[in-house]
């Protein structure tokens, strides 16, 4: 049963998404362009068409420029693709249940493919809702050119429009990312002298993992402009870690032959000059001002010329026989399916709204799918009555109709960082607006189906996690704890062999040492969030887990204080 804190914990509003314009802005632009051209040529029943594409400008925001370009054709690729299998499929049957099954396997494919190559946001919803609605909408054979012709336009200008403020600032995302890790660093330096709150660290690990990974993505022309200013300021960031170690959280980890190096406890005035300080360089790097060139000590220099970033999982790993994401991926074709079916039985007309409520169910485990039902609830409930209330305005004109589509759109990326169901409150009026653009539809009748579709995507998408186990995700726990012990025995090694060789001879070692325990600690934290909140599942070794990751930030706390001993120069 789910407790009163629980309900609040689903429905809580955060803070604003960082950058969450971007996305925001590139929307509008695109489907902005895209639907005025539509009208100008009299033509706006088209722009389902021109949508599917367009709303590839999401995508990618995050990633630097180089990157950024072939995740976008990919993303874009697969839409292209999809919408073709849709329109297809449309154009050879007009049979729902085949048109469902259609659906519900395309869906799955999305999940799939954008889960394995850790997309990012927005994942694989939108693409499922664009393909989903295009294949219930009769087609001729004879259309499918024209049609996925304006498909590919639209991906086209979504792709141009996210790449365009290349021309403006080069390398935004790498500072943004860099800003991101300094922020962190100083969210741990106000925690308190010790910095023993493991969520902080882990978060800094975390942002430092993802700024090194983006630089590591950069164009090398990025080197030759900044030079390694921004991995000098997250070898300072990573430093918040060992700095704010006080030794009475540091006991020595019973298993190893290396006891911490103990340090004194950080002076509050210390803590907030050092996080003003971390603060004030993100800053700089958010307002695009020139980098300070930080000094280090001769084994931070060593260890940023051999430090390489951890390479992400491939592909093929997240495909392979066992992998966590394979249930979620069977979870989404059943789910959605069997929504799509029940609405037909139902009796409503748009049986799409229902397989994508049930993808949008689905999350890495059962307790986030249930929250996520819930919010997709509440925010489809607030939103048709704002539907309703601004249909007279809606049907005031095509102009108006295409301005309330967008300041949905502009809407709904604006909250999503900060809560799904705040976001589903613009997204539900948004895609019945959609719907207007091809001629008005019966209000009534619009209302009616999206609410049943929604309660039937919900229900029946929870009722698929409970038929659809995922018992792998206590097997990825398993491999996550393994990995990051063994992490942690290459740990100590390293600190033996600061002992004995040397601090700045180490620095290779140390350098390999702090990047394999950082990328172990991340994935053990994921890994055991993940299993956690996954019903019928085999016990966990919570207790072991929470001691590994103790120890492990223990010894990532004890190379970064001794890296960060002697002498600093530029």
């Amino acid at each position: 049963m789910a407790t009163t804190a629980q309900f609040r914990h689903a429905l809580r509003v955060g803070p604003p998404g960082d950058s969450w314009h971007k996305p925001a802005l590139s929307a509008v632009l695109t489907l902005g362009t895209l639907n005025l051209t539509l009208l100008a040529l009299g033509r706006l029943d088209l722009a389902l068409y021109t949508s599917a594409g367009g709303l590839g400008a999401l995508y990618g925001h995050g990633l630097p420029y180089r990157a950024r370009a072939r995740t976008l054709a990919s993303v874009l690729l697969g839409t292209v693709l999809s919408t073709a299998a849709a329109l297809t499929a449309a154009a050879l049957t007009r049979d729902a249940v085949v048109l469902v099954a259609v659906a519900a396997g395309l869906a799955a494919l999305h999940r799939l493919g954008c889960d394995a190559a850790r997309v990012g946001p927005p994942g694989s919803l939108i693409i499922t809702f664009t393909t989903a609605s295009c294949a219930f909408v009769p087609q001729r054979p004879a259309d499918l050119p024209p049609h996925l012709a304006l498909t590919v336009l639209g991906a086209a200008l979504a792709w141009l429009v996210c790449m365009a403020p290349a021309l403006l600032r080069p390398y935004g995302p790498e500072r943004i990312a860099t800003a991101c890790a300094l922020e962190a660093a100083a969210r741990l330096a106000r925690t308190g002298p010790d910095g023993s709150d493991p969520a902080a660290r882990t978060a800094l690990v975390g942002a430092v993992d993802a700024a090194r990974q983006s630089l590591a993505l950069s164009s090398p022309a990025r080197r030759r402009a900044l030079g390694d200013a921004p991995e000098r300021l997250l070898v300072h960031a990573e430093a918040a870690l060992a700095a704010l170690a006080a030794p009475t959280t540091r006991g020595p980890d019973p298993a190893a032959g290396v006891a911490p190096a103990a340090a004194p406890a950080a002076a509050p005035p210390a803590a907030s000059a050092a996080a003003e300080r971390y603060a004030g360089w993100a800053r700089d790097l958010r307002r695009g001002r020139p980098l300070p060139l930080l000094d280090l000590t001769g084994a931070e220099a060593a260890e940023l010329r051999a430090h390489r970033p951890e390479p992400r999982p491939s592909l093929r790993r997240a495909l392979r026989p066992g992998s966590a994401l394979l249930p979620i991926v069977l979870r989404v074709a059943v789910g959605c399916a069997a929504a799509g079916w029940l609405s037909l039985a139902l009796g409503v007309g748009r049986p799409y709204w229902a397989v994508v409520t049930a993808a949008s169910v689905f999350q890495a485990n059962s307790t986030l799918s249930w929250q996520r039902a819930l919010q997709r609830v509440l925010g489809n409930l607030i939103g048709l009555a704002l539907f309703t209330a601004a249909l007279p305005v809606a049907h005031s004109g095509p102009v108006a109709l295409i301005a309330l589509g967008l300041l949905c759109q502009f809407g709904a990326e604006a909250t999503i960082a900060r809560s799904y169901w705040l976001a589903t409150v613009f997204v539900t009026p948004m895609a019945l607006m959609m719907t207007e653009f091809a001629g008005r539809q019966p209000a009534a009748t619009l209302v009616a189906d999206r609410w049943l579709d929604t309660c039937v995507g919900a229900l029946t998408g929870l009722a698929a996690c409970l038929l659809v186990t995922n018992r792998r995700t206590a097997t990825r726990l398993s491999h996550a704890l393994a990995g990051a012990e063994t992490a942690t025995r290459q740990a100590r090694a390293a600190v033996a062999a600061t002992e004995t060789s040397g601090v700045e001879t180490s620095g290779v070692e140390a350098a390999a040492a702090r990047t394999g325990l950082a990328a172990a600690l991340l994935e053990l934290r994921e890994a055991a969030a993940t299993a956690t909140g996954e019903w019928r599942r085999p016990a966990l070794p919570h207790q072991r887990a929470a001691d590994t990751e103790q120890h492990a930030h223990h010894l990532l706390a004890t190379l970064l204080e001794r890296r960060g001993a002697g002498a600093r120069a530029v």
